[in-house]
């Protein structure tokens, strides 16, 4: 991927080309992009169950020209009985399987949700329309790619046992083999009694009660009461001024705030040239400065010890800049969270845009696959501590921290730029590169999202909290990096999945629209 693609009709971009195209289908048929994004983001459930499921959470940012953007918060609460005593004898949360599966799942209620908001916009699709590539893929079945053999192979010892998981993801007991066919007749059943009954179904309905006691049979908290009580909400997206733009992501539980915080102090650097020490360096020690607030901040929003616009605000953004050492690395001890997901964006011909970002946070999540209904539960309240006085406790109804946090750049000369990635700790510094890169030091948008990249601290697959680089950056660069301090690690490939799979948009005044994939993930831009 080298060149920019421009497109009028609309385009849509993700991780895995037939989610790319499934969405940009959608559009060819007149639809908007939120249901655009409905239907790409259960297709990309099916064809990439690595990195997402619908039984995972998700956060969306829908932009209509000539009104601020509207934030969906479709992340799930701890279940009623997913408390302190039901992991009594246990030093922690485990990460895989049943006790692992201790939220609910809010990715589904998310879409109904951005489909209410899209209503307004006129006559919609219906919802069979928008489910249909995803159940097509269900039953014909999906080629297994190169990303989801190797990452089952590494994670194997800790999923091989999880319930319904060898069934659903595995040949003969072992990880599929790259270009294996991979079907899925029960979630293909499900999205089409979805798509029949609505998707207030898989809370409310008869497949929410099928759940609920397959939950509760092999072990989670989760039971079909908890289900029934999750409603999706519109929030008020967190913002940060720019000197030409303002920048959009998602208030907590997310790690919106640090994305935005990296922005706002790298500006005030005034860095002046891309892709040399003072580019790369201003973009880390901003990023440690943000993750330290985010680590003492972001929670459940019903917990939060301090208001998360204060960081945003001018002063705060002038006074944590300035500790920022031009020249000298600050160190970094500091642990990391994982996280698995995919991000995705669309733009439709009316100029309505959409980023958007669904996870079940490990790579398969809890592991655990409801036999019944083929949904694979996410793990994403292993976050939670046990530890009564931490920031993130575990207590029944709570949101557990997120590293999800999609974002959208509105400027003032009227471009719209929908851009993010996969990653845990790498989204934030992944998108600070992206949007730099493009908006500060005039590369191209491809070239943004394709150039190399680097990740301080630990993402999924990784354990390591070092200054993560890919091999293509220049070698004095890299020795400038550890002459000022920076924990070097150099990795062996010149497009790594370590630094996540990015994407973006762009629309111009005129309507012209730009798109960027990136090449370390299987995806595309599909326009029109």
């Amino acid at each position: 991927m080298i060149h920019t693609l421009t497109a009028l009709g609309g385009m849509h971009v993700a991780p895995h080309h037939l989610a790319a195209q499934a969405g940009r289908d959608v559009l060819r048929e007149g639809g908007n992009a939120v249901e655009a994004m409905v239907a790409a983001a259960a297709a990309i459930a099916v064809v990439y169950p690595h990195m997402n499921a619908i039984g995972g959470d998700g956060f969306w940012l829908i932009h209509e020209p000539g009104k601020p953007p509207v934030a969906i918060d479709a992340c799930g609460f701890a279940a009623g009985m997913a408390n302190k005593a039901f992991y009594a004898g246990l030093n922690g949360i485990p990460p895989r399987g049943p006790k692992a599966a201790l939220t609910v799942a809010g990715t589904v209620g998310g879409w109904a949700k951005a489909l209410e908001v899209a209503a307004a916009w006129g006559k919609a699709l219906p919802l069979s329309r928008l489910l249909s590539d995803a159940i097509r893929h269900a039953h014909d079945g999906v080629v297994v790619t190169s990303s989801q053999s190797q990452l089952t192979r590494q994670k194997f010892d800790g999923l091989k046992d999880a319930p319904g998981f060898a069934d659903t993801y595995l040949v003969n007991g072992q990880p599929p083999a790259v270009g294996h066919l991979l079907k899925q007749p029960a979630l293909g059943r499900t999205l089409s009694e979805l798509a029949t009954r609505g998707l207030d179904d898989f809370y409310r309905g008869e497949l929410a009660q099928r759940m609920g006691a397959e939950l509760e049979r092999v072990g989670s908290p989760v039971r079909t009461a908890d289900l029934a009580a999750y409603r999706a909400h519109i929030v008020d997206p967190l913002a940060v001024r720019l000197k030409d733009s303002t920048v959009y992501n998602l208030p907590p539980p997310t790690q919106g705030l640090s994305a935005l915080m990296i922005l706002g102090l790298f500006e005030r650097l005034g860095v002046t040239e891309g892709e040399g020490f003072a580019h790369l360096h201003g973009l880390v020690e901003s990023t440690k400065r943000a993750f330290r607030v985010r680590d003492r901040v972001v929670t459940d929003p019903r917990h939060l010890p301090a208001d998360p616009r204060s960081f945003l605000a001018p002063e705060a953004l002038d006074k944590l800049a300035a500790q920022i050492e031009k020249t000298q690395a600050l160190p970094w001890p500091d642990t990391a969270a994982p996280g698995d997901t995919i991000w995705m964006g669309c733009i439709d011909k009316q100029g309505r845009a959409v980023s958007f970002i669904q996870s079940v946070y490990w790579e398969f999540g809890s592991g655990v696959v409801l036999k019944d209904t083929g949904v694979c539960w996410q793990n994403r309240g292993t976050s939670f501590s046990l530890d009564p006085a931490a920031l993130n406790t575990l207590e029944p109804g709570r949101k557990p921290f997120h590293t999800l946090n999609p974002s959208l750049a509105l400027f003032d000369d009227g471009r719209v730029m929908p851009y993010g990635t996969m990653g845990g700790e790498g989204q934030p510094q992944t998108q600070a590169a992206v949007f730099t890169r493009y908006a500060r030091f005039g590369q191209s948008l491809q070239q943004a999202v394709s150039a190399p990249r680097w990740l301080l601290g630990r993402t999924w697959g990784d354990v390591s909290t070092t200054l993560k680089l890919e091999s293509r950056f220049a070698p004095d660069l890299v020795a400038a990096l550890r002459s000022a301090g920076h924990q070097v690690e150099l990795l062996d490939e010149a497009f790594s999945d370590t630094m996540g799979h990015a994407g973006a948009l762009v629309r111009h005044p005129n309507g012209v629209m730009e798109g960027a994939a990136d090449p370390r993930s299987d995806g595309c831009v599909a326009a029109i």
